[in-house]
């Protein structure tokens, strides 16, 4: 006789499509906190949250930044320079994607079985195309890796063509393109999957960049792609419902940390792009968040959220977060 299966927790068809960008550095605490095993802890609370998104009926695509996980890659291979060839930026990326892929697959798959729910998640490795004639590739200014003595920086100018910044009075290090992102080559599988159920973990830190040439092949170039804009192209292209950007805050500022600081709870696109005018918010922070959300709902997406991971669930509901619309019609 054959035995009966165990009901399982789950919605039984695709959902609402939500795609939430989770960032490189939620996977680093602190500088005590960085090796392997410390970052899939930290994936595992992460993808409670996601979890709890998935139990509420969403069908999710979990994209990720990877700066400090590159990071890690090019020190390793600067180090071990002089006994094996370098790693070649793209290759860092694709590398990364990866590995921070199984950390969230093993970390979904783990909450599934203790939830009793039947799904999957995968991992798609995935390639994403810049302009080869981007004005970035003109003037990259995106540092990468370790600093160097202005020394040690020329040296390697000359040596490996690099382009070089001082960085803020810290030292000399490496700079590279960051075009925008404007096709995702992988895009049909990851419709595919999502409307197979799966849990799809894609464009990890921002894609692979990759160009195409005159006869359209693609070839691999040393840039990096800003996951947030990666994102938002995706969740457009794919028409999600929702577009959320997880990050350390559970909602936007105006004057962030300031005594006279505001939480924005719900605002129009033209409500953020004034505020973004205005100057509000910083390049390194919160901006690139908000261009992101806003290139979004231009490109025809309906819902925007920005919050940290522990309220996703709540923010979904409308209890958390910052909400983004397209405005009143």
């Amino acid at each position: 006789m054959t035995p009966a299966k165990k009901a399982v927790k789950g919605p039984a068809k695709l959902g609402k499509i939500a795609v939430v960008a989770v960032g490189g550095n939620s996977l680093i605490q602190d500088e005590k906190h960085q090796t392997v095993g410390d970052q899939y802890q930290a994936a595992c609370n992460t993808m409670v949250h996601i979890v709890d998104m998935i139990e509420a009926g969403y069908n999710v695509i979990v994209t990720h930044g990877n700066g400090p996980q590159v990071g890690f890659i090019l020190l390793r291979s600067d180090i071990a320079r002089s006994h094996i060839h370098d790693v070649p930026l793209d290759s860092c990326v694709a590398d990364t994607q990866g590995a921070i892929g199984y950390n969230f697959q093993m970390a979904l798959s783990n909450e599934f079985k203790k939830r009793k729910m039947d799904r999957q998640a995968v991992t798609v490795v995935t390639q994403v195309v810049v302009d080869k004639n981007d004005p970035s590739f003109q003037k990259p200014s995106k540092p990468i890796g370790k600093f160097y003595s202005e020394s040690e920086a020329q040296h390697r100018k000359l040596s490996d063509g690099w382009d070089i910044m001082e960085d803020a009075g810290r030292g000399w290090r490496r700079v590279v393109a960051s075009p925008l992102p404007i096709e995702i080559v992988e895009e049909p599988s990851l419709k595919a999957l999502v409307e197979k159920n799966f849990v799809v973990i894609a464009v990890g830190g921002g894609g692979i960049p990759v160009v195409r040439d005159d006869n359209g092949m693609l070839k691999g170039v040393a840039a990096v792609i800003d996951k947030d804009y990666a994102s938002a192209l995706l969740a457009a292209s794919i028409k999600a419902d929702v577009f959320i950007i997880s990050t350390a805050v559970e909602k936007v500022y105006l004057n962030f940390g300031k005594p006279d600081q505001k939480a924005l709870e719900t605002v129009t696109a033209a409500e953020l792009a004034k505020y973004v005018t205005e100057g509000h918010f910083k390049p390194g922070s919160m901006l690139p968040k908000c261009k992101a959300v806003l290139n979004f709902l231009r490109d025809g997406g309906k819902h925007a959220i920005i919050t940290n991971p522990e309220n996703l669930a709540r923010a979904i509901k409308g209890e958390a977060g910052t909400h983004i619309y397209p405005g009143i019609s």
